[in-house]
């Protein structure tokens, strides 16, 4: 009987496999026409000239995804740049913030005492405050205007789905004692959390991968207006979407790719950059995003959403701008590929201490062979072309440049997923250190700091350890764009 039941099992089990493979083979071959029409769309404008660049976009695919990608992946692994500090509950500075979020797991629990580091002790993760950070966070009506699909039932959440992690191992404590800081004595581009403020963590950034969190409604899309609306360059008159008439309430969204000819190139390259950015955390929400499970079998995965991708860039389903969306992102690898390229010779002198005299000597060496492959790039960004005089006009621009960024950085202080504004204040700080590279010193694609500028230019832990990240997620983008792209095959 035992035996008959088994067979019985079996043979539907096999039947149930067959007739899953025979529709999922129908599903491909009845969809195939729609994802090979999606991709040429999706992909149309990734080939030929990155826009203000000497670039192809060929070229940065080939050497981004067979020799920068796999050593980045690598390299961020380590001990120097996996623990990024970082104030996570900073009050907003723009508008009164309840840090609202649709998952109770994105709250961050504080560091004991007893996790800390000694060196660390008394000085951060202060608790004050901290229980009406998390009184006031979650409430119901923050998601009450989805704005995506990106959207789960409650009862699929997964128990660990936008949770930070910030537990520290033991090795990574000892290390911590000996790390010191570095004050910068520079002109920021960017808003950089005080190293011995309140409520400053460490955080381990392979515990906290940048992914789907489920992150929505209007905290989430006050953020991006704020940026687009209220921190970037206004085209002058006469020029693109503001001045049609049939501009409405609807299209309160400007279509910047629509007029960005009506921009001095300063303000285009400002504008490529934080679209650049926005498409580059895109790709990752689509590419790490989370798949509910059935609640018995599975509690979940996370995996690419093809489907996802194609909406949000495909020009049918967005506005006509996802293909641009995906080319600027290359600009912005350019711009921060440059920056890592003309600080080398500084960053060689570098020792990236943790304590660790073997892994050190490792992370030392890997950086080295990083910067060498950056190096042998033929096509450069040149930012010489940028801020070209000292006329009062020029300098008003270079000024401006820098407060909207530096506002820009602020308001990642007012997303209300911590593992978002995590990803999102170290993203921004990157890209913050890598203009204030960019316009230090000499400018071009021949010029770089060295070691003897330390004197009049220095870079903390936090900035280089933001610029690596930074730079490693428009890496792993492209890398995933390139995915997608096989994937729609």
């Amino acid at each position: 009987m035992i035996m008959s039941f088994l067979m019985e099992k079996m043979i539907r089990y096999l039947f149930s496999v067959l007739l899953i493979t025979t529709l999922c083979r129908f599903h491909t071959v009845e969809g195939a026409e729609n994802y090979d029409s999606a991709r040429d769309r999706c992909f149309c404008k990734l080939k030929g000239e990155i826009d203000d660049c000497s670039c192809k976009v060929e070229n940065v695919d080939s050497f981004n995804n067979l020799k920068i990608y796999p050593v980045l992946r690598s390299l961020t692994q380590k001990d120097y740049f996996r623990y990024f500090k970082v104030n996570i509950n900073k009050p907003c500075a723009f508008w009164e913030n309840t840090f609202e979020c649709s998952l109770r797991d994105c709250h961050v629990e504080p560091c004991t005492k007893e996790q800390l580091p000694e060196g660390l002790k008394g000085k951060t993760n202060s608790n004050e405050g901290v229980e009406d950070h998390a009184k006031n966070k979650y409430k119901k009506e923050a998601q009450d205007q989805p704005v995506s699909d990106c959207t789960l039932d409650k009862d699929d959440y997964d128990d660990k789905l936008g949770f930070l992690d910030q537990t520290i191992s033991q090795p990574a404590e000892e290390a911590f004692k000996s790390w010191k800081q570095h004050d910068d004595q520079q002109e920021t581009f960017c808003e950089i959390d005080d190293e011995n403020a309140a409520n400053m963590q460490y955080v381990d950034l392979l515990l906290n991968p940048e992914r789907f969190t489920g992150y929505k409604g209007q905290s989430a899309q006050r953020i991006w207006s704020s940026i687009y609306n209220e921190n970037c360059f206004k085209p002058l008159p006469g020029y693109g979407f503001l001045n049609k008439p049939q501009s409405t309430e609807a299209n309160k969204m400007e279509k910047w790719a629509d007029y960005l000819e009506g921009l001095c190139l300063e303000k285009r390259v400002f504008f490529r950059m934080i679209s650049g950015l926005h498409t580059s955390i895109s790709v990752h929400l689509t590419y790490n995003f989370f798949f509910p499970g059935n609640g018995f079998l599975s509690s979940g995965h996370f995996a690419p959403n093809v489907d996802l991708f194609q909406k949000r860039f495909d020009p049918a389903t967005s506005d006509d701008e996802g293909p641009q969306r995906l080319r600027n992102l290359y600009f912005t690898y350019l711009v921060e590929l440059r920056a890592l390229a003309k600080i080398a010779p500084y960053l060689e002198e570098e020792n990236f201490y943790t304590g660790n005299e073997v892994e050190d000597a490792e992370t030392k060496e890997a950086v080295i062979n990083l910067l060498n492959i950056i190096k042998s790039f033929p096509e450069q960004f040149d930012e010489s072309k940028l801020f070209t005089d000292d006329t009062v006009e020029t300098l008003k621009l270079k000024e401006d440049f820098r407060q909207k960024f530096h506002n820009i950085s602020k308001i990642m202080d007012c997303v209300g997923c911590d593992k978002c504004r995590l990803w999102g204040k170290l993203q921004t700080v990157g890209m913050g250190t890598a203009l204030k590279i960019l316009f230090s010193g000499d400018v071009g694609p021949d010029a770089t700091l060295s070691a003897s500028s330390k004197t009049k230019f220095q870079l903390r832990r936090t900035e280089i350890v933001a610029l690596f990240n930074a730079f490693a997620r428009l890496s792993s983008s492209i890398h995933a764009i390139e995915e997608f792209r096989k994937m729609m095959r």
